[in-house]
């Protein structure tokens, strides 16, 4: 028996318009970028059989088949998907509107935002399809971004200057990003840390008993990652000028020193700038204020913090600096200096974008 004869296509403007933007689009749906090709491969391959257009499409001769003639009977409104046989839709597009206006419009008398089971109770709708409704729109009234510009009438210079060092550091010289961590508290648990177990993490009491705290001034090569570090009672100017002393010792004579540092005050008192003054090799690159994330060493105590502080014990301020010691000459040993990547103009747009979006909404 020979084999029934493939309905012609014909398209019109409008209609081969549409069945390119549905194969075209990355964001269509790829069932119906498969039929929109299906379709153009026969208005375009006139007299083809099914089977050599399904041939060239590496599908099926049958799928060719159906989608040639359902686009035949109903054109575009063809392609699309039937209605499929289920329990009927309970929650009305009105519903779905409430909740959302809701949710972005108002608060509830005894807290600061919704939750799903406080709306679900106002609404009348039950706590799974608030649920649904929040993830389809992308709603999370339990979370809650903060934000912190820089006010520095001199931010986008600093930007410029601090990125600029990282970038393109300058020759004969060395980039120190330095800063301090203060009030480091030297804490020991009430009880002894038990020990993980197969199945046990560790475990420590809640309790803890402060033996005094340290200051610990750092200095973070930007080339080699080494770092220089010194520990201090306290805070204050006397002790960071001690600390640019114990960098001139330990950076060779003949090599220049550009340090990144914040804005603290005890960097710009009399005495060091008298210091300064007296060491012109030293050149002094400010970040901008609230803008720490700038400077490299913060990404360094981050590291010394997770990794030594955090679940640390110590039973005296004598222990506590030896720790911080040796984690110090252990680093030294195997050092990994940190890869600035992002330049000033990107930082920049990066930042005018952000301002822009939250002044939109």
């Amino acid at each position: 028996m020979p084999l029934p004869t493939a309905v012609p296509i014909v398209l019109t403007d409008n209609e081969r318009e549409q069945l390119l933007a549905w194969s075209r689009r990355p964001s269509s749906a790829q069932a119906i970028a498969l039929r929109s090709r299906v379709v153009l491969a026969c208005a375009d391959a006139a007299g083809a059989t099914n089977g050599s257009i399904a041939e060239d499409l590496g599908i099926s001769r049958a799928t060719v088949t159906k989608w040639r003639n359902r686009f035949a009977t109903d054109r575009l409104d063809g392609l699309m998907d039937e209605p499929r046989p289920g329990r009927p839709r309970t929650i009305t597009d009105a519903d779905v509107e409430k909740v959302i206006t809701t949710t972005l419009e108002t608060t509830p008398k005894d807290a600061t935002h919704w939750s799903t089971r406080s709306l679900a109770a106002q609404i009348g709708l039950s706590q799974t399809a608030v649920s649904r409704i929040w993830r389809a729109f992308g709603l999370a009234p339990h979370r809650r971004q903060t934000w912190k510009l820089s006010k520095d009438p001199q931010f986008i210079d600093k930007v410029r200057d601090v990125v600029g060092l990282y970038l393109d550091p300058p020759e004969r010289a060395v980039v120190l990003c330095v800063d301090e961590k203060s009030q480091i508290q030297a804490l020991d648990r009430t009880a002894p840390v038990l020990p993980m177990l197969p199945g046990t993490p560790q475990r420590a009491s809640h309790d803890y008993v402060r033996a005094g705290t340290s200051s610990l001034f750092a200095a973070l090569d930007l080339a080699t990652g080494k770092v220089i570090g010194s520990l201090h009672a306290r805070h204050r100017a006397i002790e960071f000028k001690k600390f640019l002393a114990t960098l001139d010792r330990q950076v060779p004579a003949d090599l220049d020193v550009h340090v990144v540092l914040d804005n603290a005050s005890t960097h710009k008192t009399p005495a060091v700038r008298r210091w300064l003054a007296a060491h012109p090799r030293f050149v002094l690159h400010f970040t901008p204020t609230s803008s720490s994330w700038l400077n490299l060493v913060e990404r360094w105590f981050g590291e010394l913090t997770t990794k030594k502080l955090q679940r640390g014990s110590h039973r005296s301020v004598r222990e506590l600096n030896q720790d911080i010691l040796d984690w110090i000459e252990t680093w030294n040993d195997d050092p990994r200096p940190y890869v600035w990547t992002k330049a000033a103009d990107q930082i920049l747009e990066s930042i005018a974008r952000y301002c822009k979006r939250i002044n939109d909404s």
